[in-house]
């Protein structure tokens, strides 16, 4: 097992990283406050391993919140759900929630466990690539509005992380190339020898090679956990992790959510970011291509929905965190392996990249 630290002072904790660690009880009983738990789940992930996780709890009083499965009910209807059963059971603020399932459940039980009675402790145990990677580290949390994606949350750290390699054996392949786009960010935005790694090895992540995925999650989560000791509340570096996900945000939104795997949205944004990074004279013509062929390697969308014309994905994507006085703000590429921070684009070159990338 491997043992990362998020180092964020009193808030630091640690992403444990291994195969069959969901087993491993005494990872549990070192992070839970008190008798009180509930685990929040879905309705694919909780048949499959919610059993493994309450033979951890025999010895605390635990409830259980299952939520439908998608993106689409990653609303404030459905965190009402875990409220309820929380107020129910009239559980104290040392109470602890466990969020078992990919990142729609940690986003939406991190997000309850920051509101309730004002915080509960609450662990993190991702069953999805993406959530291994990316979203069960650093302390997002939130759910979706219709105008946007994620625009209501709350930085709320987690006691600990435990992403155990073996639940990627249930998820389909499908998820499992949306996990890859996130994957492949960490390359682009600061360890070229990592984007170097996954051309050579895409193929055996693909294959599910136990090795190289263990390898993945660990250079991921280690890139990650970085940067969030860095900026915590992403003022600076840590919006770098936005590579894509502006362009994401605005696909997820528009053709409605749940229609596109987050993963996927982002592999066509970051896609689109690097056609619009060439256009602002940073990437080579080779870079991009590059860039686009490891999307494509990995099984994922490169191109936009044709659905979504240029106006609609400018009104769109002018719902962003990052935007600063109705000016779309980005994160774009200098060379493969550095990002910039977010800056305000060329506006023409923008709307070129959005008239042109993936059009007929």
């Amino acid at each position: 097992m491997k043992n990362l630290l998020v180092a964020l002072g009193e808030r630091s904790y640690p992403i444990y990283i291994g195969s069959g660690i969901l087993r491993q009880s005494e990872l549990f009983k070192k992070h839970i406050k008190s008798k009180q738990v509930v685990v929040v789940s879905n309705t694919t992930i909780a048949p499959l391993y919610m059993n493994s996780v309450l033979k951890n709890l025999d010895e605390y009083l635990v409830e259980q919140v299952i939520l439908p499965d998608g993106e689409q009910y990653k609303t404030l209807d459905y965190v009402t759900q875990i409220f309820d059963k929380l107020l129910a059971c009239k559980f104290s603020r040392n109470a602890t929630l466990i969020a078992l399932g990919g990142g729609v459940v940690g986003d939406m039980g991190g997000f309850a466990a920051a509101c309730y009675q004002r915080g509960i402790a609450f662990l993190q145990i991702p069953t999805t690539l993406l959530a291994q990677v990316d979203s069960s580290v650093g302390g997002k949390t939130g759910v979706n509005h219709p105008l946007g994606k994620n625009m209501i949350g709350a930085f709320y750290q987690p006691q600990c992380v435990i992403a155990d390699a073996d639940v990627l054996d249930t998820l389909d392949d499908r998820q499992l190339s949306a996990g890859l786009a996130e994957v492949i960010k960490y390359g682009l935005i600061r360890d070229v020898d990592f984007f170097d790694w996954l051309e050579q090895n895409i193929e055996l992540l693909l294959a599910r090679d136990k090795s190289a995925l263990a390898y993945a999650i660990e250079k991921s989560c280690k890139n990650k956990a970085e940067i969030v000791a860095e900026d915590e509340t992403e003022t600076g570096i840590r919006a770098t992790l936005n590579l894509g996900h502006t362009f994401g945000h605005a696909i997820e939104t528009g053709v409605g959510y749940g229609e596109y795997l987050h993963g996927e949205a982002v592999a066509i944004g970051t896609c689109l970011a690097a056609d619009l990074s060439r256009r602002h004279g940073w990437l080579t013509d080779a870079e991009v291509a590059r860039i686009i062929n490891l999307f494509k390697k990995s099984a994922l969308p490169i191109t936009p929905p044709p659905q979504l014309d240029t106006d609609r994905f400018l009104d769109l994507m002018a719902v962003d965190k990052k935007n600063i006085d109705g000016k779309i703000r980005l994160i774009l590429l200098k060379k493969i392996g550095l990002a910039t921070l977010p800056i305000d684009v060329d506006q023409n070159l923008l709307e070129l990249t959005l008239n042109t990338y993936g059009r007929k």
